[in-house]
């Protein structure tokens, strides 16, 4: 019970008073509370035992839908954004893929920031947009004017990147946010070139935050892996009831992985 106490006293501490470069070494690794191990225990079981069918005996069922190394990573990825949630994917673009489909139905809009990742602007023209009857905008949102006149009643999502991949095109944030304020229409911010070293888009006013982990987060290119950040609960039990369906979850492995490169992040962006 001492440990235990002891435990919930730092992560409170982490969470009060702590920087970035210390949240980023603790959150997620928090010593084991039952053998004191100072590194996340590599979880690779498929199921859990349960008491009675149909009967969950802890936090986990299925590790599609979540795992204890999983969380560890998720738990990291939300305090270095310094959001209330966090999901850990695939990769970057399953992350993508599960904002859309948590988000978007039949007869929506999507606008998004024209010079965008590769990956992202193929899935969205190629795949989401001819097979799902959702209609896609790309514009330059450095022009107010202009972003304000795509903006549609069947607008749901607004997607952006800052600095975009490869071009480094940037935008405010805060700005876009501030346009968006009070009409109901998410803003999904793709963090993953900014890094949350240099920027925590949920404080200047994102409702989901995307990162590609397997570049900066992970910063050692022998993982893939992406992440999804926000803060609305009403929001993350959406993206999670998509993310167990659609199996765009993280694997224990590529979560340990992910989580051990983590712990560098503010010294690597900081040299490069």
């Amino acid at each position: 019970m001492k440990r235990m106490h002891i435990s919930k006293s730092f992560k409170l501490m982490l969470t009060m008073f702590s920087g970035i470069a210390t949240r980023l070494i603790h959150a997620g690794n928090e010593p084991d509370q039952e053998y004191g191990a100072v590194a996340p225990a590599l979880h690779l079981t498929s199921t859990y035992a349960q008491p009675a069918p149909g009967v969950c005996s802890a936090v986990f069922d299925y590790s599609r839908c979540g795992n204890p190394t999983r969380l560890c990573f998720e738990r990291c990825l939300a305090s270095m954004e310094q959001g209330r949630y966090a999901i850990a994917c695939s990769s970057g673009m399953a992350a993508h893929v599960t904002v859309t489909n948590a988000l978007l139905t039949a007869g929506d809009h999507i606008l998004c920031v024209d010079d965008v990742y590769g990956g992202t602007q193929r899935y969205l023209r190629r795949i989401l947009q001819p097979n799902s009857g959702i209609e896609l905008t790309m514009i330059d949102f450095n022009n107010v004017a202009n972003f304000k006149k795509a903006l549609t009643p069947r607008t749901k999502l607004v997607w952006m990147e800052t600095p975009t991949n490869p071009t480094l095109k940037v935008f405010d944030i805060k700005k876009i946010a501030d346009l968006l304020k009070g009409t109901g229409i998410m803003l999904c911010i793709d963090n993953t070139f900014a890094t949350p070293i240099n920027t925590n888009p949920l404080l200047l006013g994102a409702d989901i935050v995307c990162h590609s982990c397997t570049k900066y987060i992970g910063g050692h290119s022998d993982v893939i892996a992406g992440g999804i950040i926000i803060n609305n609960k009403e929001l993350y039990d959406k993206l999670f009831f998509v993310m167990k369906t659609m199996g765009t979850g993280l694997s224990a492995f590529d979560s340990w992985l992910a989580l051990r490169g983590a712990k560098t992040l503010e010294v690597r962006v900081d040299k490069a």
